[in-house]
């Protein structure tokens, strides 16, 4: 009798899951299906809208920018006395011998360079080899919320990507919706900027992985579908584990 409670609870269960897939395959079929004919319905002399471009995001990969706090190596060829560690202040400065206080907050570190070889060769050192290397990163950080296994605000380190910053977040949840990664980012006019990215088209290199710059906002959506297959689930394991254990 326990045998053949277990296989109708089992035929029910792959009948469930079978529909919650089959919904969520058919759901966008069907939304083409109803947009195909509304366009058939249309007045044949409507034109059609003109689609608008496919957003580039992040082809022109943008330098990491100095800022406040960040701890620099800088080393000038053949000139040890010039060489050395500082820390950016909080007015974005740094300070050298011969050159005095610098602005570096804002700068990439090719900028950094070629500003500090322009100023010490105004400083009668000739064609001077500057090189700056940022050795801790602390002024820009990205927040990751969502369905990820560690929500947060983690700094950026360098050139961080989309994938990248959900490692730091060690990777999606169990109800995570992989088609819908948000990056929200605030624009120099005071708005914000939403979107929206699929991680399977990124991991199978369709799609490029987008660069994520200081204060962006990572938002990991929740799977509808998933979600609805673990509330028809969970009663299910329950009531299987409690005929288990009689």
């Amino acid at each position: 009798m326990r045998q053949q409670i277990f296989y109708g609870l089992g035929a029910a269960l792959w009948l469930m899951a079978s529909s919650v897939a089959l919904a969520e395959e058919t759901a966008p079929q069907n939304v083409a299906a109803d947009v195909d004919k509304a366009a058939d319905a249309a007045p044949a002399s409507t034109p059609a809208p003109t689609p608008a471009p496919a957003q580039t995001f992040g082809q022109q990969v943008d330098e990491y920018r100095i800022g406040v706090h960040d701890l620099l190596e800088i080393s000038v060829f053949q000139v040890p006395d010039l060489s050395r560690s500082v820390r950016v202040n909080s007015r974005g400065q740094i300070t050298l011998p011969m050159i005095g206080a610098v602005q570096a907050g804002g700068l990439s570190a090719q900028e950094l360079e070629d500003t500090l070889a322009a100023k010490l060769a105004e400083n009668m050192l000739q064609d001077p080899q500057v090189s700056v290397f940022i050795k801790e990163y602390v002024s820009q950080r990205v927040i990751i919320e969502g369905e990820v296994r560690k929500t947060g605000s983690y700094p950026i380190q360098g050139r961080t990507t989309l994938l990248s910053a959900l490692a730091r977040a060690e990777g999606l949840g169990s109800l995570a919706d992989e088609n819908e990664i948000k990056i929200i980012r605030a624009l120099p006019n005071g708005e914000k900027e939403i979107m929206v990215f699929d991680l399977e088209q990124i991991r199978n290199g369709r799609a490029e992985d987008p660069m994520i710059k200081g204060d962006d906002v990572v938002v990991v959506e929740r799977s509808a579908g998933r979600s609805m297959l673990t509330r028809i689930l969970d009663p299910i394991r329950g009531f299987v584990s409690y005929g288990t254990l009689r």
